[in-house]
Order: structure tokens, then C-alpha cells, then sequence
């Protein structure tokens, strides 16, 4: 089976990856300067504005196309699982700037360089979806954000373990859990959208 040559959904599926990975990297420049700054926030925030304009653009793109290169609800669903990883991302440095956190812990960089390498392992993802040709670079790429996903799950455990062993201050502990938690959150969210493009690609063939 031939996909439709309909690019607009995948031009707009691969703008919002690269909104991704741009937030992502980032994000990661903020853990690792320790620099929530107001305008740095605010510079994520329009980082996530624009995700939010890429999803109504590709909302706005289904009504009006009749045909669709696949199913219609998985284009809905993508479209709005992509928009989850943006939201938060900016959650996230939205969080540390709340909190006043100007000392990243050595945990949460390992997280947001994990998030950095997931961002764009799930860019290299959405690229295959031009071509069914592509399942076997789209299964590597899968494989691999399947794995980050799993190493943000240890870090998670590893940085929670050792803030409970070692923070005294309950206040901190409450917000640097949260951290970890929505950090491991948005690998969470990279992985689900890579099985929904597993499965989107498989129903192609």
C-alpha cells in the first residue's frame, strides 16, 4: 500500500518535532547553567505557544482534507501527544523557576540530557513516516527511545532514593520529587509516540 501524497501533516508533524527538540536542548542548557530566569522561561513559554499553533494548524488541516495519508484519529492522536511532550517541557522549567531552584542536582542534569537524546531520537521517528519504506530505520529509532525511556526510569529511582537518604529539608524533598517525576514524565511521553507511529506505519503496510 502507497501512502497518499498528502506532505501537509508531515510537514507539520516534522515542525513540531524539530519544536521539540529545540525545547529540549533548551531545557537542558537551563539545568545545566541552573539560569530559570524570567526570560528564559518566557522564551520556553513561546517555544510551547508555537506547539500549541501546530497542533490547531493540524486540527484546522484534518477538517479540511479529504484525504488523509492515514487514519484521521491517529493523525488527531499524534498531533496531540506531540503537543503533551511541548506542554511539558515547559512545565518543567516553569517548575524550577517557582521553586527557585538555581542549583540543578547532578540527578536532574543526567535527566535532562536524557530528555535531550529522547527529543531527538523521536525527531529521527517522525521523519521515517514519509516513506513505508522506512519501517526498519523507524523499528531502530523506536527501539531507541524505548531504552531512554527505561534509563529515565532508573535515574528517576536513583534520584529519589538518594534525596530521601540525604535531604533533610521536607520542603525540598517534595520539590525535587516533583522535578524528577516530570522529568521522567516527558520520556514517557517520547515513548508513547513512537508506538503510536510503530503502529501507524504497521496499519500502512
Amino acid at each position: 500500500m502507497f501512502l497518499p501524497k498528502e506532505v501537509k501533516f508531515f510537514d507539520l508533524f516534522d515542525k513540531q518535532a524539530e519544536n521539540i527538540v529545540s525545547a529540549a536542548n533548551f531545557y537542558k542548557k537551563l539545568v545545566d547553567d541552573g539560569s530559570f530566569t524570567p526570560e528564559n522561561v518566557r522564551a520556553m513559554h513561546e517555544k510551547e505557544h508555537y506547539g500549541d499553533e501546530l497542533t490547531h494548524t493540524t486540527i484546522n488541516t484534518l477538517n479540511e482534507t479529504f484525504i488523509t495519508p492515514f487514519d484521521r484519529e491517529d493523525i488527531l492522536e499524534l498531533a496531540n501527544k506531540l503537543d503533551d511532550i511541548i506542554d511539558a517541557i515547559y512545565l518543567l522549567t516553569n517548575r524550577f523557576y517557582l521553586y527557585k531552584i538555581t542549583k540543578p542536582t547532578d540527578y536532574s542534569k543526567r535527566l535532562a540530557n536524557t530528555i535531550d537524546q529522547t527529543a531527538k531520537a523521536l525527531q529521527k521517528t517522525l521523519a521515517t513516516m514519509r516513506s513505508n519504506k522506512k519501517m526498519k530505520e523507524t523499528l531502530i529509532q523506536c527501539v531507541e527511545i524505548n531504552r531512554l525511556e527505561n534509563e529515565g526510569d532508573v535515574l528517576r529511582d536513583e534520584a529519589i532514593t538518594f534525596l530521601f537518604e540525604n535531604e533533610k529539608d521536607p520542603v525540598m524533598i517534595i520539590k525535587q520529587k516533583e522535578l524528577y517525576e516530570l522529568a521522567e514524565t516527558i520520556t514517557d511521553y517520547c515513548e508513547h509516540v513512537a508506538n503510536l507511529v510503530e503502529s501507524i506505519l504497521v496499519k500502512s503496510n
